[in-house]
């Protein structure tokens, strides 16, 4: 297993920074130049998903080189903050090197902390009072967990929060028991075809299925995302069948791509 030699990494780092100073100076490249806060947003998003499905593929060279482009966006919006006088690279690394600091005094300072659940408790504790300072104000529970997270990780989210301070089922039983009511309650929805009673109770459904995946100690948005794998899979076996036979989807029958169904899940 190879080792980071830090000199080479700060190296490195630095050249990639002068590298996007170039790009985004007088004589750089148009569409570097071109570029906003705004615009960069998608490709932020972008670069991260594709990290994520690196990951799940464990696919490690990948994941170098989606690191690195997930590394150029922070470089990227870094330095157009320099370049409107907002904050540089170098504050960027001056608050994460603070916060982690900051955030382990297990580590760092003559904190306690011997399991991983005591650690999160502590992180989680740490970071409202550092909320409350910032506002001046006492902060909510809730209000460090940002509204722009996907629904299914804000869901897990808002809920751990809510279980550390006790407001949650004793075990998961309860939790299927919930997951019950809320099914029987989707029925009466269904029933009376309101459309926005349909959307609350297939939302009350989801995030009783979210705290169900949490007592488990399951995460929910891998959960799902390996299901959606395994449906493309499946799915493009059946695909493949029919195109042998010069037909798509569209042109077989539901229990022909059913049969094929059940060939891809056996292989």
């Amino acid at each position: 297993m190879s080792t980071t030699d830090p000199s080479l990494a700060a190296e490195r780092f630095h050249r990639l920074v002068e590298i996007m100073a170039q790009l985004r100076g007088p004589e750089g490249c148009p569409w570097d130049r071109q570029q906003t806060f705004q615009t960069i947003k998608s490709y932020l998003l972008e670069e991260t998903y594709e990290v994520l499905e690196a990951v799940d593929r464990q696919d490690w060279r990948a994941l170098a080189e989606e690191l690195g482009d997930l590394l150029l966006q922070v470089v990227f919006l870094a330095q157009m903050g320099a370049e409107q006088g907002f904050f540089t690279i170098a504050d960027v690394l001056e608050a994460i090197n603070e916060k982690l600091v900051r955030r382990h005094p297990h580590v760092f300072g003559g904190g306690e902390a011997r399991t991983p659940e005591e650690v999160k408790r502590r992180w989680d504790q740490i970071k409202t009072e550092e909320r409350r300072d910032q506002a001046g104000k006492e902060a909510g529970l809730l209000d460090s967990v940002p509204r722009a997270l996907p629904a299914l990780v804000e869901a897990y989210q808002i809920s751990a929060r809510a279980a550390a301070v006790g407001f949650d089922w004793e075990n998961a039983d309860q939790v299927l028991e919930k997951l019950h009511e809320e099914l029987a309650e989707l029925a009466v929805a269904r029933q009376q075809a309101r459309t926005d009673h349909l959307t609350e109770e297939i939302g009350d459904l989801l995030f009783v299925v979210v705290n169900l995946a949490r007592f488990l100690r399951v995460d929910p948005e891998q959960a799902l995302r390996h299901t959606n794998a395994k449906f493309r899979r499946r799915f493009a076996c059946v695909e493949a069948r029919l195109r042998e036979q010069g037909r798509s989807p569209a042109e077989a029958s539901l229990q022909e791509m059913e049969a094929f169904w059940q060939q891809a899940k056996q292989d």
